[in-house]
């Protein structure tokens, strides 16, 4: 009797016990999936958002970079490093949704920045014209803006030194006692220069990307082929006087975004001159990226890959952006079985960058496309935070996955 009554007890609280965990289980359980991921869908929301933006920032001399810190939008002018990439982001949607509306705002915003043509105190003018005036050629054949891309280049091409073999970086260096600093960013303004060089026939512009993109390759990577973000130079003779960081965790840390700069940067280096030192560097980027143990599951990197607060990090969804449109782009530019790899890598990034985590609802998130980027960590600046150029590349993303698809 005393048998059974164990028994009986002992089913009765397994019966409980197996109620108690079940009803936990349910209360962890994550809600049912509702969103499916649709290149349609992610640029019509898209789409939705932008004319939004241009409907609330009507001032197309001024344009949206960032939220501040007290949740305002930051509206920047001409002379900004990220000016261009509003309207480049313009441009990209228009190009899907051919809305003429939208191809208006990008050409005003787009010929507001014309002044940069002549602007000689910063290597990103790349960014600053190609990403907007380029665009507009390229989309929309607006061959008046050659004279503009090609001018540009010019001045870009001052910046050159020779003896250094780069394109200087930053003229505000000597405050952090660099004489002549050269960021992986840079890598970011060649296509300017060798789209001059078969625009013009001038040699010389795309003798100065190659040269810039071979010491870089010399000179940013380490062995395991992550990159230094800056390399100052002695200009004297073009040696390194040191390696370091301004926007990364540390001068030997692996910041994110300097890593997707540079696959990008080197996989439009093979693109445009064919050159295998390029693609192999490229791919060898793509490894280190694709296989880093502390790349999170959904693929959209932590602001820096040795930043000390890992699983708890700021995300950088512009660092996201720029991986899966390099890949993407690398992935049509091999011919083995890594093409496929690389895409569907990137694929993975995309529909992570388009889902509800990371894509905000329109009017929301200031009109940005994309939440969850950070800028500059260590200078307390735009952390978790929508960035202008996490937008455009994203689109420019979904182009080149529509494309490919």
């Amino acid at each position: 009797m005393l048998f059974r009554k164990s028994i009986i007890l002992l089913f009765i609280f397994g019966a409980l016990s197996c109620e108690q965990k079940k009803e936990e289980a349910q209360e962890v359980a994550p809600p049912a999936e509702t969103w499916q991921f649709s290149i349609d869908g992610a640029f019509a929301q898209a789409e939705e958002q932008l004319l939004l933006a241009v409907k609330n920032y009507p001032d197309p001399t001024l344009f949206p970079r960032t939220n501040e810190k007290d949740g305002k939008v930051q509206l920047v002018k001409w002379n900004d490093w990220t000016s261009g990439f509003f309207p480049g982001t313009l441009w990209l949607s228009y190009e899907q949704s051919n809305n003429e509306a939208l191809k208006a705002e990008a050409e005003k915003r787009t010929e507001a920045l014309e002044e940069n043509q002549h602007n000689d105190r910063t290597h990103d003018t790349g960014f600053m014209v190609y990403c907007s005036y380029g665009e507009g050629l390229r989309v929309a054949g607006k061959e008046d803006y050659k004279p503009v891309m090609i001018q540009t280049a010019k001045t870009l091409s001052t910046r050159f030194d020779p003896t250094v073999g780069c394109i200087k970086s930053w003229d505000w260096g000597a405050r952090e006692g660099w004489e002549y600093p050269v960021i992986v960013d840079n890598m970011m303004n060649l296509e300017l220069l060798y789209w001059a060089a078969k625009e013009t026939g001038d040699t010389t512009f795309s003798h100065i990307a190659t040269t810039h993109a071979l010491t870089t390759m010399a000179n940013h990577y380490r062995e395991d082929m992550s990159c230094y973000h800056v390399i100052d130079y002695y200009p004297e003779d073009g040696s390194v006087r040191n390696r370091n960081t301004h926007q990364g965790f540390s001068d030997d840390s692996a910041w994110a975004r300097g890593q997707a700069w540079g696959l990008y940067g080197f996989t439009l280096c093979y693109e445009e001159t064919g050159d295998e030192r390029f693609l192999e560097h490229a791919k060898k980027i793509a490894a280190y990226l694709m296989n880093h143990p502390r790349m999170p599951e959904d693929k959209v990197p932590y602001w820096d890959f040795d930043a000390p607060d890992i699983p708890n990090a700021p995300r950088d969804a512009s660092a996201g952006a720029l991986i899966a449109s390099a890949l993407i782009n690398l992935s049509t530019l091999v011919e083995d079985t890594s093409s496929k790899v690389y895409f569907d890598f990137a694929k993975d990034i995309v529909k992570s960058l388009a889902s509800p985590e990371y894509a905000a609802e329109p009017g929301t998130n200031n009109f940005f496309l994309l939440k969850h980027s950070t800028g500059n960590l260590p200078g307390d600046k735009e952390i978790d935070v929508p960035l202008n150029y996490a937008d455009y590349y994203y689109l420019e993303a979904l182009h080149r996955l529509k494309k490919a698809m």
